[in-house]
């Protein structure tokens, strides 16, 4: 059976709210630390590696937003796979979505809890684990806007630090700062040429920061708490794309074009040695600064994007019914709860052992975006040919179904080469092997539930009367989201 659209959310999040979430999701510690391995790995050519991540991210966003803008659902891209691909599709991608989410809400608390535990040493690590928790917990029970406010100001934050050191950059390889020798290229092609390492090192690279721009999937969520989806999301996405380019792009050749790519290491960040290079003092302090902002702006979406998923999926009938629940302000109270949970039980190992626990979950999280990115591109496929009959398209991809076909195999491209890497091959198979089980155990749900015609396994629709869009008399075309047949067709 077809989820029905949610219509019971809170519409308090706006086209800035949007915007910024998408690129708040995006800019985060993947790009002020992952860049190190990658500047390591590809030397100058990590340039190729960002600017293909780059192009496969965004074309999925802009997918997910067509589809959001059209279909505003708290469970974004597990109700897309429902109606596309089938309920167990549905089940799966929001159940590792779930799981993965909530385990980086874990990973960003007791990160942001060690940067604040090397500021003040006499405080225990696990008090600002739990005092992250909290805080943030309390930010998303209150209601969606404080959620958008709280987002909205970290992500400036970030978008701020990231234009502040592309001026910078510019400034002294132009030879305006005093002080600062320009290299000018020399550090561009200087050193074994603009790709050291060959092909191979930018397929390396590019295996790792292909995973800093996860995050973004959160926008699908916001969409059926905002205000006039279609345009919202519309005007988000077109935004959010361009901005997102040139803040990755933009800030990681400033740093190709002011460091020797010899001089990073991976797992630290190259952003403090480009900042001493300026002259700025206390560049470690900044930069740490900033991933700390990136940190908890990532915990705080997250903790949006798990409670959302946790109760879509309530309302489908896979996940506890009690999950479905909305408090007076419509906030899913107790999915917010569900969702806090593992960060808040990483506050006992971190007490008892501090700093034993964040190695062990950020290996957790493995290479389950890509399953994910994957379903949702299937799931692309299928429905946009539905939503351009009934009439519900506000953003449409181009070159559809060329760029679909297209990302779904880059994306199948990826995930060979990460079977093929040493590396990154567990993480594959990690993830592999989560989403196996999850995909069988849906199956088997699905399986019960048809052999239990009678048994209800989704919330019944709203009796408030359909949107312009939805309805249709004899002749019409279809709406994929009241006829998953036609969906699937």
């Amino acid at each position: 059976m077809t989820p029905p659209p949610s219509r019971t959310a809170q519409a308090a999040l706006r086209s800035r709210h949007l915007a910024m979430l998408a690129l708040g999701g995006v800019i985060g510690a993947g790009l002020f630390v992952g860049t190190g391995a990658g500047l390591a790995a590809a030397g100058p050519a990590v340039l190729v590696s960002y600017l293909l991540a780059a192009v496969l991210a965004l074309a999925i966003m802009r997918m997910l937003g067509e589809l959001a803008a059209a279909l505003p659902e708290s469970g974004s891209f597990s109700v897309y796979a429902h109606r596309a691909l089938g309920p167990w599709a549905g089940f799966t991608t929001g159940w590792l979505y779930t799981w993965v989410t909530a385990v980086a809400i874990a990973v960003e608390a007791l990160a942001g809890a060690a940067i604040l535990h090397a500021w003040w040493p006499s405080v225990p690590s696990w008090v600002f684990t739990l005092a992250a928790m909290t805080v943030f917990t309390m930010v998303n029970m209150t209601d969606v806007r404080t959620f958008g406010e709280a987002e909205f100001w970290f992500a400036s934050l970030k978008v701020l630090a990231v234009l502040a050191f592309i001026a910078l950059g510019a400034a002294a390889l132009l030879g305006l700062l005093p002080g600062t020798p320009s290299p000018g290229l020399a550090h561009l092609a200087g050193d074994g040429g603009f790709a050291p390492h060959g092909l191979s090192g930018i397929v390396t690279a590019l295996l790792g920061v292909v995973f800093a721009f996860g995050g973004m999937e959160v926008i699908g969520m916001a969409a059926a708490e905002s205000h006039d989806p279609g345009r919202s999301i519309r005007t988000a996405v077109r935004t959010a794309i361009w901005r997102i380019a040139l803040f990755y792009l933009g800030s990681v050749l400033v740093l190709v074009l002011l460091l020797p790519w010899r001089s990073a290491r991976p797992g630290e960040s190259p952003y403090v040695a480009a900042l001493v290079r300026l002259g700025i003092p206390h560049a470690d302090v900044i930069t740490q600064a900033v991933i700390l902002v990136a940190l908890l702006s990532a915990l705080n979406a997250n903790l949006y994007g798990t409670s959302r998923m946790l109760h879509s999926l309530a309302e489908r009938g896979e996940a506890p019914r009690p999950l479905t629940r909305r408090t007076r302000r419509r906030i899913p109270a107790r999915a917010v709860a569900a969702a806090s949970a593992v960060g808040f039980a990483a506050v006992v190992p971190e007490a008892v052992a501090p700093g034993a626990a964040l190695p062990l979950l950020a290996k957790v999280m493995g290479a389950a975006m890509l399953f994910m990115w994957l379903a949702l591109a299937c799931s692309h496929l299928v429905l946009r040919r539905s939503l351009e009959r009934a009439g519900t398209l506000v953003l449409r991809t181009r070159g559809f179904p060329a760029t679909t076909r297209a990302v779904i195999a880059a994306i199948t491209v990826l995930m060979v080469l990460m079977a093929l890497s040493p590396t990154t091959r567990p993480q594959l198979l990690t993830s592999g092997a989560l989403t196996a089980a999850l995909a069988l155990t849906g199956l088997h749900l699905d399986r019960r539930r048809r052999s239990h015609p009678g048994r209800r396994t989704t919330p019944p629709a709203p009796s408030a009367p359909p949107r312009a869009a939805e309805r249709k008399g004899p002749g019409e075309a279809v709406d994929p989201r009241t006829d998953p047949a036609e969906a699937r067709g």
